[in-house]
């Protein structure tokens, strides 16, 4: 695959690692690689807008994200785009962007609802939500995997987690589909409210629904649910007001959709691609927690979160100015050569798999239990459920440089 152009002297251009069409196709593999190799530090241009630094080395992405002050995520927010005052400053209020040491006063009364044995007593609801799942996928045998049966398992379990009313839960994941999908016309094309700034839009539309949510949650009794513990915790010395629930949930609601929903219907791609692992699990379920962990290595749902240098620095010798964006790249880390043996190959056997799908240091993803859980116990459904399972089309990719994601996974399921 090219990932750069040719100039006149016929002399190769430096790869595009950028462009979301160049991730409509695939993941540039190939250009990370030789990158990795010859420029691990490698500054990309943008257009109408200063360029960045892509951070390839899986040393060096665990380097920037142990710094979080030198690199920071609240001073330009995570995206390589430069976004808008007014929606900055709404990334700004999301854990995901928020610097020490308020992110440390607003991710420690969250922290105990999301240890792997509290996580841990949801299965039972989690498995039976995907039996319930794999029975309406059953009837319909033919189906479009990603939007018709991943999507709604984390719907529902973080619907039911917030305490949202089971009416808005469509609603709910659409925004959450749309804030991540407005670099494709198709996916914006299919909902006529939402134009070119979809993505953004949808932020906005969704932080909206949150503030009136949370005001209605506020004047009744309070409930053993997520949105109860956030509101009436204490975020540093004070409650969160509404505005700042508001962005809190897009937060929260966005990966809890969108990133589970990616890691499921990839991983099913990758399954039927690699038949002879699909064997093994179906032999041995048993493997299914490893196989999970190999997924979310080999088709990590996000490819990058941004930092801004807070003063000059250095990475790899390469000289970084303050105020330089900084992009740490899962998609390469994640092949690494320097860390994992045959990188290219998925291996549901992989051991030690250092993957840096959920990051690490400060910002290591608070819903990493559940994720694994969703993940394993919907595979175990999906492969008790459906005997044979086969793709009836080619699958299409999201155009997106931020997430690695399928849009349309077409297969049969049959019992």
């Amino acid at each position: 695959m090219t990932t750069g152009t040719s100039t006149g002297t016929g002399a190769a251009t430096q790869p595009d690692i950028y462009s979301p069409d160049v991730y409509a196709v695939a993941p540039p593999h190939e250009a990370f690689a030789e990158l990795r190799r010859t420029e691990p530090v490698y500054f990309q241009e943008m257009d109408g807008e200063p360029g960045y630094w892509a951070v390839l080395r899986h040393a060096d992405v665990v380097h920037v994200a142990r710094e979080p002050v030198l690199f920071s995520a609240s001073e330009g927010g995570v995206v390589l785009e430069n976004l808008d005052p007014v929606n900055l400053e709404m990334m700004r209020n999301m854990l995901l962007a928020m610097d020490p040491p308020r992110h440390v006063d607003y991710r420690r009364p969250l922290s105990p609802s999301f240890k792997a044995r509290v996580i841990g007593k949801l299965e039972d609801r989690i498995r039976t939500i995907c039996r319930e799942i794999m029975d309406r996928a059953a009837g319909q045998g033919d189906v479009e995997f990603v939007h018709e049966v991943t999507a709604h398992l984390p719907s529902q379990v973080i619907g039911e987690l917030m305490g949202l009313p089971r009416e808005d839960w469509p609603t709910i994941h659409h925004l959450a589909e749309m804030q991540t999908s407005g670099q494709d016309a198709d996916l914006v094309a299919e909902n006529s409210d939402y134009i070119a700034a979809s993505g953004q839009q949808a932020s906005i539309d969704m932080a909206m629904y949150a503030i009136g949510f949370a005001t209605r949650r506020r004047a009744e009794a309070p409930r053993e649910d997520l949105t109860t513990l956030i509101l009436e915790s204490d975020f540093g010395g004070h409650p969160m007001s509404d505005i700042d629930f508001g962005s809190f949930f897009v937060q929260l609601v966005t990966a809890g959709n969108d990133t589970t929903k990616t890691m499921l219907s990839s991983g099913l791609h990758a399954l039927l691609t690699h038949p002879d692992q699909l064997a093994e699990l179906r032999a041995d379920p048993s493997l299914i927690g490893g196989a999970v962990e190999e997924i979310l290595r080999w088709a990590n749902p996000l490819h990058y979160f941004r930092r801004t240098a807070s003063a000059d620095t250095a990475i790899r010798g390469v000289p970084i100015k303050a105020g330089d964006k900084v992009a740490m790249y899962y998609t390469s880390a994640n092949r690494d050569e320097a860390v994992f043996n045959d990188p290219q190959r998925f291996d549901i056997h992989r051991s030690p798999n250092p993957h840096l799908s959920f990051g690490i240091a400060e910002h290591y993803c608070l819903g990493v239990h559940l994720a694994r859980l969703e993940g394993r116990v919907f595979f175990e459904e999906l492969l008790a459920t459906f005997p044979t399972i086969e793709l009836t089309g080619a699958p299409v990719r999201t155009r997106s440089n931020l997430n690695n994601a399928l849009k349309r996974l077409p297969v049969r399921l049959s019992r």
